[in-house]
């Protein structure tokens, strides 16, 4: 007998995990799709960038049953969860952001609204800055990109760097309690997993030798990037803490 995979308690398991670095995780969720209805209505075509198990399309399709959504991302751990979780509303594609030819692997474009949340961070500022661009060429007029990422306001460095320490003391006190599994704490249970095992390595082959850049800069520096890339409108439509989402209007 196949290894069974008990998709919505990995999907538990991983929401509780990001949930210890994003206590407000799903506010910035509430505030993307809020903003997908408000300009393509109760069946928006969606792009979950960098999607990892399907949160934003989990949460998309249950907020528009007549939505679509096409995930896209390089993790074969994350991807099997994602697989395993979402229905055919979903088109899921295997494609990595570092190379400009991903867009190639879509099934289409005329998107509605890009969104991606805490995922981009790793790309560094040449290729981030691209991919916008490349987003760009996939929405329709008048679509949106939605970014939530680590964007502390460079007008607050004292007082960012004050909440970065506070939530860092608040996520180790939840990790020595056993409230969270922490990231490393997370991998060591896909590393033991029977199904999850053969894809974690995988992984390790994609990952091994690529340097995780973990690159923060500014809402500003997005905002300018967006503009660069073409968007007619740009601003931050949510922010918490040394988080926000800047959002472009193609």
């Amino acid at each position: 007998m196949s290894p069974y995979l008990d998709a919505r308690a990995w999907q538990e398991s991983w929401d509780r995990q990001q949930e210890a670095f994003l206590p407000d995780r799903e506010e910035r969720f509430t505030a993307m799709l809020d903003i997908v209805e408000a300009v393509a209505g109760p069946a928006p075509r969606v792009l979950d960038l960098a999607g990892g198990t399907g949160s934003i399309s989990l949460r998309a399709l249950r907020r528009f049953p007549r939505g679509t959504t096409t995930l896209v991302d390089v993790d074969p751990v994350l991807l099997t969860i994602a697989r395993a979780s979402l229905d055919d509303r979903t088109a899921i594609v295997t494609t990595d952001l570092r190379a400009p030819s991903w867009t190639a692997d879509l099934p289409h474009d005329g998107y509605d609204a890009v969104l991606s949340a805490t995922a981009l961070h790793w790309l560094d500022a040449d290729r981030l800055a691209a991919l916008y661009g490349e987003v760009a060429g996939l929405l329709r007029p008048g679509g949106v990109l939605v970014n939530a990422d680590h964007m502390p306001d460079e007008g607050l460095p004292g007082l960012s760097k004050t909440l970065r320490d506070r939530a860092r003391e608040r996520r180790n006190a939840r990790y020595a309690a056993g409230a969270a599994l922490s990231w490393p704490a997370w991998w060591e249970l896909v590393e033991r997993d029977e199904t999850l095992a053969p894809r974690y390595v995988e992984r390790t082959k994609i990952f091994d030798s690529t340097t995780h850049n973990d690159w923060t800069p500014p809402a500003e520096w997005h905002e300018s990037a967006l503009r660069d890339a073409g968007f007619t409108e740009v601003g931050l439509a949510w922010r918490g803490g040394t988080d926000a989402a800047v959002v472009g209007v193609r």
